[in-house]
């Protein structure tokens, strides 16, 4: 590894990568900064359908209720007799 650093000026190397890395950086922010979706600056540049402005809950839609059956217990607990005639 010692080698390589006789072929190449450490400084100029370590400068040369850092402006790199730097330029890389600028240019994937700024490709970034071109899309809607991941603008932080301006945000979206399209208006969102109203369903989707609609805050959403945590919670899932309530079950309908069931109808409760003809014959059913009183109080007491014991069924009331149905009337057939």
């Amino acid at each position: 590894m010692w080698r390589l650093w006789m072929l190449f000026d450490p400084r100029r190397t370590l400068v040369a990568l850092g402006t790199f890395l730097f330029g890389l950086a600028l240019l994937i922010h700024f490709i970034l900064l071109s899309t809607d979706r991941f603008n932080w600056l301006e945000g979206p540049r399209y208006a969102r359908p109203a369903a989707a402005m609609q805050k959403k809950s945590a919670l899932p839609p309530a079950a309908p209720t069931a109808q409760a059956p003809a014959n059913t217990a009183d109080a007491s607990g014991t069924s009331a007799p149905s009337k057939a005639n």
